[in-house]
């Protein structure tokens, strides 16, 4: 049995390393950290018990990355189970208050992350996110995985699969991400050119991507109170687009319903959709997507590179 001390050290060495699997697992700074919490708490027992004859951590990485991981699948079935839903509407109180407290940090992580990729990690099922997490971003052995999801390992080897295909926007048979077509890949920098121009509020970027007679339609409850929900003509689309330049400061291109299109998704968590129309290089409508019910519908992945 290690000295409290020593046993404190030893796991603070791995704590960066949970966090992080915590992290992509729970997609929330603040339930991360719980993680990591509760997984300190169940070593110091496992190793007052092993002075008792209980069980001994031989490989304590591999140990901890196991509870860490069981934990996370704990939380994450609960959540699905008290049917909490983070798509849409306002962000969680515990999400906001994470971000709040520690800012640069919580934007660190989801950069080292990815936003898109956190959005979609939230569509798949629990099993689906561990096992694609574990395997595909911290390469832990389909057979150490598959206990901790309770399968077989071939099982384990198909959940991942379907997760990432999920995740690529690709059917379960396929490899690779699809290569970006002739047609999508002009889509993909028009949007891209409107991004940045939203993020920098600036209104003639914005214009140059517009088409004269562009349409924006949006949910009610992406707009703010008494705002229209479609508007016509560039330059009212361009104002509008700078007046909410905080949103697109939490924004991300990704796939939606097969196309590139923007995810406006504080702390990783979807907010808004953005589906774009483009023609000609320009954009010629593009609809504000905020009802829960409809961003549940939508078909999300990463967008490849």
């Amino acid at each position: 049995m290690d000295e409290p001390a020593e046993l404190a050290d030893r796991f603070e060495a791995h704590r960066g390393r949970l966090r992080g699997v915590a992290y992509r697992m729970l997609g929330s700074l603040a339930e991360a950290d719980d993680a990591v919490q509760e997984t300190w708490l169940r070593l110091a027992r496992t190793d007052a018990g092993a002075a008792d004859g209980g069980e001994r951590i031989e490989n304590l990485p591999a140990w901890l990355t196991t509870v860490v991981s069981r934990v996370c699948l704990d939380m994450l079935r609960t959540r699905a189970t008290r049917r909490e839903d983070f798509v849409g509407g306002q962000v969680p109180d515990h999400i906001a208050a994470a971000e709040a407290h520690s800012p640069e940090e919580e934007a660190l992580l989801i950069e080292s992350v990815g936003r898109a990729l956190l959005v979609v990690l939230d569509t798949l099922t629990p099993a689906e996110r561990v096992a694609f997490v574990l395997h595909d971003s911290f390469a832990v052995p389909f057979d150490r995985i598959a206990p901790i999801v309770e399968r077989s390992t071939a099982a384990t080897k198909k959940l991942a699969s379907r997760a990432r295909g999920k995740v690529r926007g690709t059917p379960e048979t396929q490899a690779t991400p699809t290569t970006p077509t002739a047609e999508s890949a002009p889509h993909r920098h028009v949007v891209e050119a409107f991004l940045a121009a939203a993020r920098g509020g600036d209104l003639d970027a914005l214009l140059a991507v517009l088409a004269p007679d562009v349409v924006r339609r949006a949910d009610p409850a992406a707009l703010p109170l008494g705002a229209a929900t479609e508007i016509h003509g560039a330059a009212a689309v361009a104002r509008e687009t700078v007046l909410l330049t905080r949103n697109a400061h939490h924004a991300a291109l990704a796939l939606i319903n097969g196309a590139p299109g923007i995810v406006v998704a504080p702390s990783g968590r979807l907010l808004l959709a953005l589906a774009l129309t483009v023609d000609s290089g320009r954009i010629t409508s593009y609809e504000v997507i905020a009802a829960p019910a409809r961003l549940r519908e939508l078909d999300l992945a990463v967008l490849p590179e």
